[in-house]
């Protein structure tokens, strides 16, 4: 039960990440920044929500019991999927 709720909130992290830009630009509207402030907002929630998707990233990875090489080749695309494939 446990790896399974470890598993959904690695999937809802992730399908976060994929919409961080336009979440962070709409956070940043809601809070009425603009210029430099609205500029330093944006790239603290990106960077905030690339670490949560390395952060599921690795915990699924522990779950599957990879390691080396297989792991270093699991993160990358798991890290390249949660931030939309670009």
């Amino acid at each position: 039960m446990r790896k399974l709720i470890a598993i959904a909130f690695s999937c809802l992290l992730l399908n976060s990440m994929a919409y961080a830009d336009s979440s962070c630009q709409a956070q940043a509207a809601e809070k009425k920044l603009s210029g430099s402030a609205k500029n330093s907002f944006v790239k603290k929630c990106q960077k905030d929500a690339a670490a949560a998707a390395k952060a599921a990233c690795e915990a699924q990875a522990g779950e599957k019991k990879l390691a080396g090489a297989a792991k270093n080749s699991f993160l990358k695309k798991c890290e390249k999927d949660a931030a939309g494939g670009t």
